[in-house]
């Protein structure tokens, strides 16, 4: 397994994570995803570790808590082989304070996961989502006071927008402050919005990309075919209008691509899109999941290999798509902008 540096840090990351989004089945959205008890969750870590895949992923509010507890229950013994990244700011109780980057939720959610997942380090937090009520002032003081404290190690952000992280990255300058390293996003072949203005900014910054959904929320699976109907098991029964959406005859023509190049390499679907990720910029892992051994063995085929650059080129051409103002009007002064566009 390939390991990369996170960012502008001296950490490394293995270049896939294995993500718990599927531990514990609580609620119906997350049953969706899957209900992986603590047994099976172990089978999936002992698969990881046999193929270096050390880091695990999860968050407070996947089913609520409960993931952390099965992943906690599946590495017990075993803390010192393993990397934990979960994240936080989402809603996790009916009080007042029970959300958001305030020193009172960031010291309470950070305590509580320690709980659940039974350490007593996170080796990365990322704030789940941008709270504009909070000063960043505040966030990353309290950063600062629990990595002093030993109880984290790393930081990160997801689902900012670049304004958001970028004014967090001036107050760390400005104070001393921990940096964020990380930006958990959602990047895909059929969701390529990140490369517009976060991907630029991760690379002045030196922010590393951990990418979700790297399948387009289930839709890169290869079992989504023109003029079929979806698979009886995809999540996307339950789950399609809460993620990112996409066009039919979009994501058909990107399907298109991957089959074709799927029968000139012998990889699956699922492997190439994966294996795409891996080669852009910024990318310092990428998060997949899986309901079962079979899935999880299937998608570990994505490392070891690279697509050819004719592969990657006709890949790019079939899942682009128009950008938003600014981004066509920048696009077309290439010479003074050194970043991919």
């Amino acid at each position: 397994m390939e390991y990369r540096l996170l960012g502008r840090s001296g950490f490394k990351v293995p270049a896939l994570t294995f993500g718990t989004g599927t531990f514990g089945g609580k609620g119906e959205f997350f049953k969706a995803w899957g209900e992986t008890d603590a047994r099976e969750a172990s089978r999936l870590v002992d698969i990881c570790l046999d193929a270096g895949v050390t880091m695990f992923d999860s968050a407070d509010i996947y089913s609520g808590g409960a993931s952390e507890e099965v992943l906690g229950a599946a590495i017990k013994g075993r803390r010192d082989k393993v990397l934990i990244s979960t994240k936080y700011t989402f809603r996790s109780g009916e009080g007042a304070n029970d959300v958001g980057s305030s020193r009172f939720h960031i010291t309470q959610a950070t305590d509580a996961a320690l709980k659940r997942l039974g350490t007593d380090h996170l080796d990365l937090v990322q704030l789940h989502g941008f709270d504009a009520q909070t000063p960043p002032e505040e966030t990353l003081a309290t950063f600062d006071t629990l990595i002093r404290a030993g109880k984290i190690r790393y930081i990160g952000v997801s689902n900012w927008s670049g304004w958001h992280l970028m004014k967090s990255l001036a107050v760390s300058e400005k104070y001393g402050f921990p940096r964020y390293v990380a930006h958990q996003a959602y990047y895909s072949l059929i969701g390529r919005d990140y490369e517009w203005e976060l991907m630029p900014l991760a690379l002045d910054q030196g922010v590393g990309c951990v990418v979700w959904s790297p399948l387009g929320w289930g839709r890169l699976t290869g079992k989504i075919r023109r003029g079929q109907p979806l698979p009886k098991e995809s999540r996307l029964h339950e789950t399609a209008a809460k993620g990112p959406q996409v066009e039919d005859d979009h994501l058909y023509r990107v399907v298109d691509a991957l089959d074709a190049v799927a029968r000139e390499t012998g990889k699956s679907v699922p492997q190439i899109a994966l294996n795409w990720l891996l080669q852009r910029p910024s990318v310092s892992t990428v998060v997949i999941g899986a309901r079962n051994e079979e899935q999880l063995k299937a998608n570990l085929g994505a490392v070891g290999w690279s697509l050819t650059g004719e592969q990657v080129a006709r890949l790019d051409a079939a899942s682009e798509r128009p950008k938003t103002y600014p981004y066509w009007h920048q696009a077309q002064f290439a010479e003074r902008n050194p970043f991919p566009t």
